[in-house]
């Protein structure tokens, strides 16, 4: 080896000695790096902080000794969070002489009542970093305590006191805790408190506490939207008032809801859950612990779904149901609501941010309390619990048939190649494409519905987003780069423009079925303008097709028929239900059907029916059809405009013969 590497190295010029490490004081710390403490300083980080100040009154709620929260968001972006529990000890610290207890709590990091258990059971704050970190990020906290019918203020800015805590006068009927703070634009910007965000996290504190009232109170000039100047909240029924608000009117695969509570035997805590399972429209997951929400989930997740699957699993056992046993949690749990919500001690979080719990011991605690109550709710009612399992049951055939479908092999595809089909199209399971049809369906939750109403056999759903591209004012690039066009060109599997071969075509039959209003109607005028441009043989060979969902439904007793517009509603009412007391009810879309009106009214060949889009057959060049699509769909408004003139007149007339 060489003694080249033992040489004695040039002095660096930097200067780095002892002089150059840097001891950050007190809250600094927080006010260099407030990513580590919230976050980041987003619009996130931002709210952050009303999350910590609320979070502490929550905990006082939680621990019996508060009733009522109140939130206040003012001008200046100034808010203001009060609890009547049992204010902030006043009294000098052991520790600091000379400090109160309050001003250690707002000016101390790893300061708090929540480390030994002493003072809370189960609470949100754990690290003592909370109110300090919102102090240190403000420019100006005044903090409030009335206790023993005496009130106390002190007053700081950027994490720094004002001034010693004073004692104020008198409060005889006036007992907890007030923070007023205003971020600091220093760390935030010009960014502000969004109400609507605010008064959906006081919502959701009243429902994860029963026994806590929550008022909220925001200046209206700072409102944009329809969110409340002022409302009170309080539900007696928990999480399940909660799930019940969020379901509203959908159909699910059972109508009474899984929910329940339990404590935890033997230690501090309990868990809360509420779950259903809509038809056809997408879930969602709330998870919180101790009110605190996680939305990555964390072990509190992993316990309710093995208690989940294991029930189900062991229901079907009991009924002799054998494909029960390849059920999975995601079979149980996709597309259904759940919240859930525990409360432990000396939870384990990712970050400061409390995404994501890790304590260990909650998947077990959670599944051991969950787990005898669902079996009670499948077996308690056999009818309910074979509901759910024939539910759960036909996911796990979608899955398993989405698996083994993942690299189709068509007839119709070139050299017996193999597609890698979209991953939203629900595909049909025969291979020969005579009598299959494809369902261009507007949305997802008209697509779930459409999935449940499909003969799974010869029809196929692939649900887009909203309004596609106008590619008649777009050029190649664009519309080669839009998601919901790639998606069709693939499934469709023929190609498109100069390569478009309708024998490779995978369906018989393409439906459009979107809903029957003016924003359907819309929506079905763009994707027939992507078929007259991009795949113009199939217009002229009759793949194409218009789907005719019924915008009414009218009943008069045991007598139901559906209309498709307003027309045939009068004509429906004048001949079919004549002096009969009826009800008439309109589908705002196809989400709102449910899958057998769907089947019936607009998917099921022999009752439903279809319009076919056709070009003449005696105009070869189409050029005439081509300029009325540019006119009418081309990015010159003027000549939709000369359009309307041109055409009103006869529109008028056909009105006054009708």
């Amino acid at each position: 080896m060489s003694d080249d590497l033992f040489a004695a190295q040039p002095t660096s010029s930097s200067g780095y000695d002892a002089s150059a490490i840097e001891v950050l004081e007190g809250l600094e710390p927080v006010r260099r790096r407030p990513g580590m403490y919230i976050g980041g300083t987003d619009e996130r980080a931002l709210h952050h902080l009303a999350s910590e100040v609320l979070d502490n009154s929550m905990d006082e709620a939680v621990a019996g000794h508060a009733t009522r929260i109140e939130v206040t968001l003012e001008a200046g972006n100034r808010l203001t969070i009060i609890d009547n529990g049992r204010g902030m000890p006043i009294d000098e610290h052991p520790k600091f002489p000379g400090k109160s207890a309050l001003e250690v709590i707002m000016t101390t990091l790893h300061s708090g009542g929540k480390f030994e258990g002493k003072a809370y059971a189960t609470s949100g704050g754990l690290h003592g970093v909370g109110a300090s970190v919102v102090n240190a990020l403000s420019t100006e906290t005044v903090v409030e305590v009335a206790r023993n019918k005496e009130l106390f203020r002190q007053s700081f800015s950027q994490g720094l006191p004002l001034g010693p805590l004073e004692k104020v006068g008198a409060a005889p009927n006036r007992r907890g805790t007030s923070v007023s703070f205003t971020p600091d634009t220093a760390i935030f910007g010009e960014q502000k408190f969004k109400p609507a965000r605010l008064y959906r996290l006081a919502r959701s504190k009243a429902y994860l506490f029963a026994g806590v009232e929550i008022r909220w109170k925001c200046d209206p000039s700072l409102i944009s939207d329809d969110t409340p100047a002022e409302a009170v909240f309080q539900f007696p029924g928990g999480l399940a008032d909660h799930l019940k608000e969020q379901v509203g009117n959908r159909e699910c695969a059972t109508s009474v809801f899984f929910t329940g509570n339990q404590d935890f035997p033997g230690i501090a805590g309990r868990v809360e859950w509420a779950v259903a399972w809509p038809l056809w429209s997408d879930g969602s997951y709330s998870w919180y612990c101790n009110t605190i929400p996680t939305p990555d989930g964390g072990t509190h997740e992993a316990g309710l779904r093995t208690a989940l699957v294991k029930g189900i699993r062991a229901f079907g056992d009991l009924i002799g149901q054998k494909k029960a046993k390849d059920i999975t949690a995601d079979d149980i749990m996709t597309s259904s609501e759940i919240m859930l919500s525990v409360f432990i001690r000396e939870p384990q979080f990712q970050s400061q941010t409390k995404d994501r719990l890790t304590s260990p011991d909650a998947a077990r605690l959670v599944e051991n309390a969950v787990r005898d109550h669902f079996d009670h709710f499948l077996t308690d009612h056999m009818d309910r619990g074979k509901a759910l399992l024939a539910y759960v049951i036909d996911r796990m055939d979608d899955r398993l048939r989405r698996k083994q479908e993942k690299d189709v092999k068509r007839k119709t595809a070139t050299s017996a190649r193999k597609l890698r089909l979209p991953g939203k199209l629900t595909d049909c399971s025969t291979d020969n494409p005579d009598g299959t049809e494809i369902f261009l369906v507007e949305g997802d939750s008209a697509g779930g519905s459409a999935k449940q109403a499909r003969d799974r056999k010869t029809q196929a759903i692939l649900p887009l987003r909203g309004k596609i591209l106008n590619v008649a004012s777009a050029n190649t690039a664009k519309i080669l780069a839009n998601q919901e066009i790639a998606d069709m060109i693939l499934a469709l599997g023929c190609g498109t423009r100069k390569d478009c071969n309708p024998d490779n075509l995978r369906y018989e039959r393409i439906v459009i079925m979107t809903d029957a209003d003016v924003d359907g109607a819309h929506i079905a005028t763009l994707l027939m303008t992507f078929f007259f441009q991009e795949m113009p043989e199939l217009v002229r060979r009759g793949h194409l097709y218009l789907a005719q969902p019924p915008l009414y439904r009218i009943v008069a007793g045991g007598k139901s028929l559906y209309a498709k517009d307003d027309a045939h509603r009068e004509e429906l009412l004048r001949k079919e239900f004549k002096g009969k007391k009826v009800e008439v009810s309109r589908f705002k879309g196809l989400g709102e059907m449910n899958p057998m009106q769907l089947r019936e009214t607009t998917m099921d060949p022999a009752t439903r029916s279809l319009i076919r889009i056709t070009l003449p057959a005696d105009v070869e060049d189409r050029a005439s059809v081509r300029d009325l699509v540019d006119r009418l769909m081309g990015t010159n408004p003027a000549h939709r405009f000369a359009f309307i003139q041109e055409n009103a007149a006869a529109v008028d007339e056909e009105a006054i013969d009708a």
